[in-house]
């Protein structure tokens, strides 16, 4: 619609004041944090133009050497960094204006906080999160009842979250991409050396290929494979290119909202194609009844595809959904990755919203959001199983039971399926074999790879099988502790005694409560029960008399870490050596490890305030290695 507008406008000559190629559009981050202000950007982040058409993109090459890269599909922000220092970070905005964010920076990954540069430097990249965190963070979701559309939508609302919930912009996975360094006081005419100093320093950078107009095309065609072949861990809209003479770059006109030198975008296709619905399939994740359309199998950018997602009821209204069998839907994949519907036609049906949960079989009920007023369905049931998605999918983690072809969407699959009720099912799930590898994703090799993996697990650390039941306030650490005191035949024993763990050292009254309130009740008692029937639990010995080089000392590690591989290494070093990590610095700390031992941070002030030595990790490694 912009490209047919911008021919209408040259072909008419008329051009009204609000016209969309006279502004820039937003980034959709409108924070309300009270640390966060709008403010003008020094460099005006313009627009690029965009051609569907390769030949538009060579004849814009010309003679001149240029760079591909990805048009990554997220939030662009701004950091300026003066000194070394990260000083400044903001939102796009509209371009000239944007949102100060700086809060949130050290949030963020792959931008760093200091860098080894001096002078004055603004870098410019896209903030994203990848197709597995967004999957993860969206099947857990309930935010009234409505989940996010697609990842650049949920990195919007996270980079929006005020300082009280800064940290959940790490937990739900948002990174930097540089695309391009915008200002440096020395002079780089290149692009790509600007990239490379830009890596150099320690930023994730975009991918980019060097090439020129007579190879553009045959590039296009191999990133352009990247994607239909879902190789890209990360959203992209398009591929961009860009001068690799930045002096010539920065030396155009600006067209309404375009600067006609600064780097131009390739926009797919998107192939469309008519089939017929098959059913409506209602699939449960957190308490969210979400439909997902099944259809006759049709050939989209070379792929098969069958089902695609309804998003909810409202969604549903809109595109005229009817009955099964009755409604012809026009599909495509959006940008070559997702199935979508863009249009539907009822002949005059109508379609039914279930009366009861997929899952649980409990009644069900319609909500409608406050700010959007979409219509979502819901299930009453506060135990139904597909509010557990959290749970499983801590009990299968790394740190937990550590079983690998266990996604999150897979778990929501099996659970709708009716195949796990509860976490020993899992290691029953080898009698729906015929089922799973003819499931879409799944074949004879993942099943295999899954079963591997289960059978690896019957082996359990009684650590990670601690960890892994979920049970309120028990973490690793409290885990490690209560299980190095008492070791874990006696744990397992005393535990289904009912006895008071609180006598152990850093686990308190509501720690050792939420272990017996946990297995006193039944279902509990009856889930580990028939958990412990299918899985071989190793013997643990008590650690009460043990020794080491940092026996009964405390210690708080903070910053970078350079000789272990990274901070959960040190803290597993300090605890094998009979010594203690936490995460803050207090009276009991025995020392401060970090490798800035004098920066003006809160935790080394707080060290000194108190008398607490702060070491280098070389002094730590002098002293207790």
């Amino acid at each position: 619609l912009f490209d047919e507008l911008t021919d209408l406008e040259e072909e008419t000559g008329v051009r009204e004041p609000d016209s969309p190629t006279r502004t820039t559009g937003s980034g959709a981050v409108e924070s309300a944090d009270a640390d966060a202000r709008r403010e003008p950007h020094e460099f005006p982040a313009l627009s690029l133009a965009k051609s569907k058409d390769v030949h538009v993109l060579m004849k814009w090459a010309g003679e001149r050497q240029i760079w591909l890269s990805w048009k990554l599909d997220g939030i662009t922000l701004v950091a300026t960094y003066d000194e070394g220092i990260l000083t400044k970070l903001m939102t796009r905005g509209n371009g000239t204006t944007g949102t100060v964010i700086t809060y949130l920076a050290p949030y963020i990954g792959g931008l760093p906080e200091r860098i080894d540069q001096p002078g004055h430097m603004v870098v410019r990249g896209e903030a994203v999160i990848s197709y597995e965190d967004f999957q993860r963070l969206n099947d857990g979701m309930e935010d009234d009842g409505e989940s996010y559309a697609n990842p650049r939508n949920l990195t919007a609302g996270t980079l929006a979250l005020d300082h009280t919930r800064a940290s959940q912009v790490r937990e739900r996975g948002v990174t930097f991409r540089a695309f391009t360094l915008v200002y440096l006081e020395q002079e780089i005419v290149s692009w790509g050396e600007r990239m490379d100093l830009l890596k150099k320093l320690g930023f994730d950078v975009v991918e980019h290929e060097r090439t020129d107009a007579s190879g553009l095309e045959s590039a296009i065609e191999r990133w352009t494979r990247t994607v239909q072949e879902g190789r890209m861990p990360y959203p992209v809209d398009g591929l961009v290119i860009t001068y690799d003479d930045t002096v010539y770059a920065s030396g155009g006109s600006v067209t309404g909202h375009h600067a006609t030198n600064a780097g131009m975008a390739f926009k797919w296709q998107d192939t469309a194609a008519w089939t017929t619905l098959v059913h409506i399939e209602w699939s449960c994740a957190a308490s969210t009844i979400s439909p997902v359309a099944v259809f006759d199998k049709v050939r989209l950018e070379g792929t098969t595809v069958q089902r695609a997602s309804l998003c909810n009821i409202s969604e549903m209204k809109r595109l005229g959904i009817g009955a099964d069998r009755q409604t012809s839907l026009k599909v495509i994949k959006a940008n070559m990755i997702i199935p979508k519907c863009i249009e539907a036609d009822s002949h005059g049906t109508q379609f039914e919203i279930p009366t009861v949960c997929p899952v649980c079989g409990a009644p069900v009920c319609i909500r409608t959001g406050e700010k959007t007023g979409t219509q979502t369905l819901h299930c009453t049931n506060p135990d139904c199983t597909a509010k557990q998605i959290q749970k499983f999918t801590r009990f299968v983690s790394k740190t937990g039971m550590d079983i690998d072809g266990l996604s999150v969407r897979t778990i929501m699959k099996f659970i709708n399926l009716g195949f796990l009720a509860d976490f020993a099912d899992i290691y029953d799930i080898a009698v729906h074999r015929d089922e799973i590898i003819e499931m879409d994703g799944f074949g004879e090799k993942s099943y295999a790879n899954m079963i591997r993996s289960v059978e690896k697990s019957r082996q359990a650390d009684p650590v990670r099988l601690l960890y892994a039941l979920c049970i309120p306030m028990i973490g690793t650490d409290a885990a490690k502790r209560i299980l190095s005191f008492y070791g874990s035949e006696e744990f397992f024993r005393l535990w289904e005694e009912g006895a008071d763990f609180s006598q152990v050292d850093g686990i308190g009254p509501e720690k050792a409560s939420s272990l017996t309130d946990w297995i006193a009740q039944d279902k509990n008692r009856a889930l580990l029960k028939k958990l412990l029937e299918r899985i071989e639990v190793a013997v643990l010995e008590p650690q009460a008399g043990r020794s080491g080089r940092c026996l009964n000392l405390t210690f708080v590690i903070t910053g970078d870490v350079h000789t272990f591989r990274n901070r959960d290494e040190f803290k597993a070093y300090v605890e094998s050596q009979g010594g203690k990590v936490t995460g803050s610095v207090s009276k009991k700390t025995d020392y401060l490890v970090n490798n800035d031992a004098g920066s003006a941070s809160s935790k080394n002030r707080k060290a000194k305030e108190l008398g607490i030595p702060v070491l280098t990790e070389e002094d730590f490694n002098r002293l207790f290695r």
